[in-house]
């Protein structure tokens, strides 16, 4: 069985939990990050030295980082439809997904941090108006790729960019700010949420 350690709240605990879900792959979870078991003890530790979630162990294989872990999974169990294995198309996928790791989540950090968490420290509001200037530009591209493809962010079918991808589009009409007209993207939303994973883990369990 596999185990998968992170609390169910974490985006990036999330992108497992979806992963598994799309592949009907069954898991033991266990609540690991605030407010639950720390992950500075030297049991996770030992485990994650960055003492981050989500870590994952398929018997006797540990493996940490979110993106590689889902990666792994589909890979490891076969599921060529969500990440395909002809070289083209595989790195179409990955183009995505390594997009939305590097230039996404560092486009809404200061506006989520400050918006949603309410962090005394992200509350700067030049930085927070550049910070939803900067969110809004990166939305933008993600509107023209998917107005081009006319369904997923990777081509015309559902693949594994689509999981990080739509997380964060969740995250995006989650946080309270201005956001512009992107007839692709609520599309898009739509479309993800007639999943079954996504309406459980990708809205934390809203229809």
């Amino acid at each position: 069985m596999l185990r998968i350690l992170g609390k169910s709240t974490s985006i990036n605990v999330r992108k497992v939990l979806w992963t598994c879900a799309e592949i009907n792959l069954p898991f033991e979870r266990e609540d690991w990050g605030t407010p639950f078991k720390s992950t500075d003890v030297p049991e996770f530790l030992a485990l994650n030295p960055n003492a981050m979630v989500p870590v994952i162990q398929d018997n006797d294989f540990t493996l940490w980082e979110s993106n590689t872990i889902i990666r792994y999974l589909v890979t490891r169990y076969w599921a060529a439809s969500l990440y395909p294995v002809e070289a083209r198309a595989r790195a179409r996928v990955d183009q995505w997904i390594d997009w939305q790791a590097s230039d996404l989540n560092r486009s809404w950090s200061y506006a989520f941090m400050s918006l949603v968490r309410h962090s005394p420290a992200h509350q700067n509001p030049h930085a927070l108006a550049a910070g939803c200037a900067d969110w809004c530009r990166h939305m933008q591209i993600l509107e023209r790729q998917l107005a081009s493809t006319g369904a997923y962010v990777a081509g015309d079918t559902f693949s594994l960019a689509d999981i990080p991808i739509g997380l964060s589009v969740n995250r995006w009409f989650e946080t309270p700010l201005d956001h512009p007209h992107l007839p692709a993207v609520s599309d898009y939303y739509a479309r993800l949420s007639g999943r079954p994973g996504f309406r459980l883990h990708g809205r934390n369990g809203t229809p």
